[in-house]
């Protein structure tokens, strides 16, 4: 932090940074699907029947590179793939079911 830097400031970046991440179509509800277990790519897709494939695979790189996604290689025959929340998406997820609660109530 520079001098000319404030605590304010740096907390505001970062608040800034989280909505930025959360705030793109489709990230919390890729969140929520992970949060009782791991599911592979096809799950995620049939419980986000409206998002795209492409899309699907672009937010999954999106939330792995942020840490809040794991990808899982399993070597069993067949060889497949699932997706984790990492304990920071753990976290996410549950400040995530605050705002699904406040939108049970009021919408």
């Amino acid at each position: 932090m520079t001098h000319k830097e404030t605590h304010d400031d740096k907390i505001c970046s970062k608040v800034e940074e989280s909505y930025h991440i959360i705030g793109k179509k489709w990230m919390c509800l890729i969140v929520h699907t992970l949060l009782k277990e791991p599911k592979r790519f096809s799950e995620i897709h049939a419980f986000i029947p409206d998002l795209s494939k492409r899309v699907l695979n672009e937010r999954i790189k999106e939330l792995e590179e942020c840490g809040i996604i794991l990808r899982n290689v399993i070597l069993d025959r067949p060889v497949r793939t699932e997706y984790s929340l990492t304990k920071k998406g753990v976290e996410l997820g549950r400040a995530l079911q605050e705002v699904e609660a406040w939108a049970e109530k009021w919408f």
